[in-house]
This record gives C-alpha cells, structure tokens and sequence, in this order.
C-alpha cells in the first residue's frame, strides 16, 4: 500500500509514530506538506502536484490538519477524494468537527450527551442568553480554538457578560456552556478508530486550573469506561463520520457528556499513557479499508 500523511511537520510525535507503523507492516509511506500541494482542477480531471513532481498511485491518505491550515488542507484532502484516494476522515467530516457550533447541533440532533449550550449574536439579547443557560460558572469557548485556547470561565454571571462583550467586540464566533461541577476538572479522551474505541485516558486539571488538556499542564491517568462511555463515544465518531476520531467526555450526574470530537487527535499523550500502538492499529484499519476498496474493483 502506498500511503500520504498530510502533516506540515514530520517530526512530530503523531506523524514519526504513523509512519514507522506504516514501514512496519512494509508500506511505503511519504509525508506531504499540505501547503506544498497545489493542484489543477478540470472537467473529469483532478491533478495533484507537490514540489513540481506528480502525486500519483496514492492508495491512502491520513490527513494531520492544524487548525490555521483548515481551508487550504481540506482542499487538498478533497482533491485526494476526487482522485479517488480512500480516507479515513474526509474533507468534509474534518470541517464539520472543526466547527464546534455544528458539531453540537449534530450530536444533539442524535441525542447525545453534550453541556448544555446557548448561542447569539446580538448585544440586546446576552441577558436573556445567559437566563437560558442557567446560573453562573458559565464556560465560553471560541468556536474554534484548540488545545484548551480561546476557552474561559466565568465564576459569575457579571463576568461572563463582560467576557461576552469581549469577544463581540473582537468579531469571535464563540458558545456559552454550563460548567459541570462534578467533573472536578477532568475529563475523558476517547481514541476511536473504525468504530471502535483503542484507548483511553483521564485527563486531570492542574491546581488552579479548570482546563485539562496536556498542553495545559493536565495530568493523564489509564481511564476505565462503562459501557455508557464507550457508546457515547462510538456513537459521537459515527455522528462526526470520522474513522479516526478523539472524542472528549464529561463525567456527569446525567452520564458522559461530550465536549468534543477532534479529527486529528494527537497520539503522543494517550499512547505514553496507555501503552497502546495507536498508530499501529490506525494503519492496520486503513490497510484493512484499502484491501476491501480494490477487492470490489477487480
């Protein structure tokens, strides 16, 4: 199988521990630059180039798009599509999960558990807005941040009101949720990958801190899920249609709630913590999808 990982970094942890699990099941395996492909685009005809030299032959395409590239890297990621390159997570899923707005809108469409969440945009109507939500600590969150940036909380209803003001002012797109106490700060990475969940780690908020992610300085345990966790996880990758998912929980009075879905979820963290090859068992899914892909063609 001939396999492109879409990173703009081959040194990272992510992208060195896909590509040395793809060698060792004797893949041939090139790490493209995604702002390095250009492409030509024509009736019936999809041509992709990188670094003046064709791409052709590509049997599978794992796509590791940063947030400041979403645009351009989903546009490469979809001409991929059009050549008829298989994907575990497509163009048009890693949009749908970068928009935190829509992605909530769809989970709940499928009643799944998620913090309740309030949105708007005018100034007149932020009183009530926070009347819909509920009392105060309220969290406010950029709808597209990342890695615990652009999140916020607000201990009292005067302060997310202020904190409203000021991300209208600066024309942010952002949502209002209510902040789960009993989740004493933590939460819960899910890694899924074929509709199925590989591993899993409780992420714990430094002293101070009511942001869990690593990059926060959150402490990661193995985490142990009931059958409720595991559902609601699959459930919410199905939802996104992405393969390879990093779905996020609470842990709430009223069972997992999901925080979010990520498409291009980091292994380094939960493959440290869990000791499981991730990259290994992402390989072997796509491998397994390729297989059945070309059996169908013959």
């Amino acid at each position: 199988m001939k396999l492109a990982i879409l990173s703009r970094n081959a040194k990272l942890y992510s992208t060195t521990s896909l590509v040395a699990a793809a060698r060792k099941r004797g893949h041939r395996v090139r790490v493209l630059d995604p702002l390095r492909c250009y492409m030509r685009i024509e009736p019936g005809k999809f041509l992709m180039r990188y670094k003046s030299k064709p791409l052709n032959g590509i049997d599978a395409v794992i796509p590791r798009i940063g947030n400041s590239i979403t645009f351009y890297g989903t546009a490469v990621l979809r001409q991929f599509e059009m050549m008829g390159v298989y994907t575990p997570n497509s163009s048009d899923a890693v949009l749908r999960a970068r928009d935190k707005l829509r992605s909530l809108q769809l989970l709940a469409r499928e009643n799944i558990g998620l913090p309740t969440t309030v949105f708007g945009d005018n100034p007149d109507d932020t009183a009530d807005l926070l009347a819909l939500l509920g009392d105060a600590p309220h969290v406010i969150k950029l709808n597209e941040g990342a890695q615990g940036q652009g999140v916020l909380l607000a201990e009292k209803r005067s302060a997310s009101q202020g904190m409203i003001e000021a991300f209208r002012g600066l024309y942010a797109n952002f949502l209002v949720q209510e902040y789960i106490k009993e989740a004493k700060g933590a939460d819960i990475r899910c890694f899924v990958v074929g509709g199925k969940v590989v591993a899993a780690m409780q992420r714990q908020a430094r002293e101070g801190e009511f942001r869990s992610n690593l990059h926060r300085g959150g402490i990661a345990t193995v985490a142990d899920l009931d059958p409720a966790e595991i559902d609601t996880a699959v459930r919410a990758a199905h939802t996104m249609q992405l393969d390879i998912a990093g779905v996020d929980l609470l842990r709430s009075k009223r069972g997992p709630l999901v925080l979010e879905v990520n498409s291009s979820p980091g292994l380094e963290g939960i493959e440290g913590t869990t000791g499981v090859d991730i990259a290994g068992a992402i390989i072997e899914y796509i491998e397994r999808r390729v297989h059945r892909r070309q059996a169908r063609r013959r």
